[in-house]
């Protein structure tokens, strides 16, 4: 017994009925819901020691155990501790004396988060005229040789970026949009031991300058307990397109937004990279290609790309710049219709899907979204790779992601903007598979986007076989379906084998 201790009862005989329970309706229900009880500051009565202690004292390796809540509800959540995020996620519930049916434990859950001020859900942020959330486009139209960054915010009734806090009485410590340990959930890259991904690094390749990256970045990470990444301790490190430290362009607010994006979603699929920021002079293509040439100089295993623009008919003669391990690019954020760089042979072009939790065994379900860009390249030839029949040239795209801002991630930004925002785009989606193919630590072997198309079972890869992005007669370039189509390529992370 420690300081502080109160009388309390455990319901000891249900500990023993987990597993029961967790087949049970209100175990299916519960399991799936990502609400969060308290994070690592909060205090939270331990009956096994009969006495209060802030959640961070039982970070040790994943457990689970009966926590009480706070008065005035005085109920026993059964709850999984987990070492990476400090956070206690809710698995079974227990009050007055019985287990909850699902039909109390829905009001309970719905009440008890506003009686709490309990951290809110790392759910979606729903997208709704009831709501009055929408989402824009992060970067505005450009023209002929620039590129626009792949990316979207989610925004209020006021056209502004959606304050990430779910509710005015949320705690600071719960962000909206999905978390790391979702997408880590999502796409089966929660490691059971070891540390992956340690000795590689991620470039992130973006134009103009984000000044608050580094501070940016370890808010995020420190949010999600994912350790700190500095350029003191050799974690992060950002240059200009010349590889020079120091002197960066001038800065730019809808791609500072892009940075803070891609550095969040690389440290969330992989914690333990290292992360390389090159920021181009400007958006031109002369610029950004020449800071994917740095990238790859400066030794960098996995280069992300999330813009693009309009195909040209020289583009081929600039395919060059891309011809390294290794690399992604966004497939574009406006439906039906192809970019490039993301039409070129050597890349890895990464589409969207919608990204939502369900009762499946996964716990997930995915369809192609309709922003995700796709279609038949009109100038670069078809790689050998590629066997699909409706397209006598390069296909896009190869792989995918999440990319709906209506199931939008959290990303943490000041630069010009105020904390957590929530993105979308298939900006998001680009760092995310660069950081599957980091985990691998396979990129030798992926000069082209080609190595996925050798990995393609149900055990490597998650089929979207629902979706469309727009308008091609039900043809698969622009449909969800069984095997490849265009918004989503040949499907979804599944661990690091297809990578």
């Amino acid at each position: 017994m420690c300081a502080g201790a109160e009388a309390a009862r455990t319901p000891s005989t249900l500990l023993q009925r987990l597993s029961d329970l967790r087949l049970a309706a209100v175990g299916v229900v519960l399991e799936r819901l990502p609400v969060v009880l308290a994070d690592r500051g909060d205090r939270i009565f331990d009956p096994e020691q009969n006495c209060r202690r802030t959640l961070i004292e039982y970070c040790q390796p994943a457990h689970s155990k009966w926590l009480m809540s706070s008065a005035p509800s005085r109920l026993w959540w059964y709850v999984q501790l987990t070492r990476r995020s400090c956070r206690a996620k809710l698995v079974a519930v227990y009050a007055g004396g019985r287990l909850m049916r699902k039909f109390h434990v829905l009001v309970l859950v719905a009440a008890v988060i506003g009686v709490l001020a309990a951290a809110s859900s790392a759910s979606a942020v729903p997208h709704s005229s009831a709501t009055g959330l929408s989402h824009r486009a992060v970067c505005g139209a450009v023209g002929a040789g620039f590129a626009r960054c792949d990316s979207r915010v989610v925004t209020d009734r006021s056209g502004e970026p959606f304050n990430g806090k779910p509710t005015p009485v949320a705690p600071a410590t719960a962000p909206a949009g999905y978390w790391p340990a979702d997408l880590q959930s999502a796409y089966n890259l929660s490691p059971a031991t070891g540390a992956p991904g340690t000795g590689q690094t991620i470039a992130i390749v973006d134009a103009y300058d984000d000044p608050n990256a580094q501070s940016d970045l370890a808010v995020y990470r420190s949010q999600f307990g994912l350790g700190a990444c500095t350029t003191a301790n050799g974690c992060f490190k950002k240059v200009n397109q010349n590889g020079v430290q120091g002197s960066y362009p001038r800065g730019e607010a809808g791609w500072g937004q892009e940075i803070s994006l891609d550095v969040d979603m690389a440290s969330a699929i992989c914690p333990n990279c290292k992360i390389l920021l090159v920021e181009a002079q400007t958006n031109s293509f002369s610029n950004l290609m020449s800071a994917v040439d740095t990238a790859a100089k400066l030794g960098a295993n996995t280069i992300s790309n999330s813009y693009g623009g309009s195909e040209f008919s020289s583009e081929a003669s600039y395919e060059s710049h891309y011809n390294h391990p290794g690399v992604t690019v966004s497939s574009g954020d406006n439906g039906y219709g192809v970019e490039f760089p993301a039409s070129s042979q050597y890349v890895t072009a990464v589409g969207g899907t919608s990204l939502n939790r369900d009762s499946s065994a996964r716990g997930w379900s995915e369809k192609a979204w309709g922003g995700s860009g796709s279609g038949c390249s009109a100038y670069v030839s078809k790689p050998s790779w590629q066997t699909d029949g409706g397209c006598s040239r390069r296909t896009v795209a190869d792989v995918s992601a999440v990319a709906d801002p209506n199931t939008g991630v959290a990303v943490y930004d000041t630069f010009r903007k105020s904390g957590w925002l929530v993105f979308g785009g298939t900006s998001v989606a680009s760092p995310i598979v660069a950081g599957v193919y980091a985990l691998a630590g396979n990129t030798a072997n992926t000069t082209t986007g080609s190595y996925p198309y050798s990995h393609t079972s149900s055990s490597s890869l998650f089929d979207v076989t629902s979706g469309s992005n727009g308008s091609c007669g039900g043809s698969y370039l622009c449909t969800g379906l069984v095997g490849y189509d265009g918004p989503t390529g040949l499907g979804t992370p599944n661990g690091t084998s297809a990578f």
